[in-house]
């Protein structure tokens, strides 16, 4: 090809450049400085194929030799494609810290060790007014843990997996760490929660939690709310505070 005589050439030199000329001499350029400052070993996207050339598996392009690949990637369609990925997976980091976050505010449950099952007593009471039927439950825990405040809970005999469900039975449960959980059954009746009938109590100096409840009358026509006609319903002492009225008669209590 002459390029002695192409418009705006000096005599005798090798004229002017064409477009396809200049961009080969800068890929050859690119090449050179690429192999000085870039480590294959350590690009994700450069793989040689069984056949012996190499492919950019970002861009899915063939090359003949390394040369080519490393002026591919200084080239237009590599560098887009890096700056998308890059863009995608910073989208997606964004999306994935809130979930972190969320799951790092959960508070993971600590594994206590459990020291056995605390002491317990059971009395069976009656309401002397309306002769209601009623259990008292004394747990002691001599170990009860730091800020640790007794819990319980009334559980039918269908949530239970230890004994058959019977309708006929209830349960009621205490726990407290790090003493295992405790479970009593009872008479599957209706409690009563009116005014005076329910109450708990927890005595942090002596470690000893108490629970009363009465169970509702089978018959409750028999009285008007209680009360036998013409009657007027005396206050029931509370047998955890004996000294609240100490001239009201309490309920009677009957040790089984």
């Amino acid at each position: 090809m002459d390029f002695q005589n192409r418009p705006g050439s000096k005599v005798g030199s090798g004229g002017v450049a064409g477009y396809s000329e200049t961009n080969v001499d800068r890929r050859e350029r690119l090449r050179k400085l690429a192999l000085e400052t870039i480590d294959l070993n350590k690009d994700p996207y450069f793989m040689k194929n069984h056949l012996g050339s190499y492919e950019c598996k970002l861009c899915l392009t063939l090359h003949t030799n390394e040369g080519s690949y490393l002026a591919h990637t200084q080239g237009k369609k590599h560098q887009t494609n890096l700056a998308r990925r890059a863009a995608r997976e910073a989208k997606e980091n964004n999306n994935i810290q809130p979930a972190l976050q969320a799951q790092a505010k959960i508070q993971v449950k600590k594994n206590l060790v459990k020291i056995g099952r605390p002491g317990y007593k059971v009395t069976k009471v009656r309401d002397p007014i309306t002769r209601q039927l009623g259990l008292l439950f004394q747990i002691q825990y001599p170990e009860i843990g730091l800020d640790v405040i007794p819990r319980h809970r009334f559980m039918s005999a269908y949530e239970q997996r230890i004994e058959p469900p019977n309708k006929a039975h209830q349960y009621l449960l205490f726990a407290a760490e790090p003493y295992e959980t405790i479970a009593f059954k009872v008479q599957s009746k209706e409690v009563d929660k009116g005014e005076g009938k329910f109450f708990t109590h927890w005595d942090p100096d002596s470690k000893q939690f108490s629970l009363q409840f009465f169970f509702k009358n089978d018959r409750p026509g028999m009285y008007s709310e209680g009360v036998p006609p013409g009657m007027e319903r005396a206050p029931i002492v509370n047998p955890l505070n004996p000294y609240s009225a100490p001239a009201m008669r309490g309920p009677t209590y009957v040790h089984s």
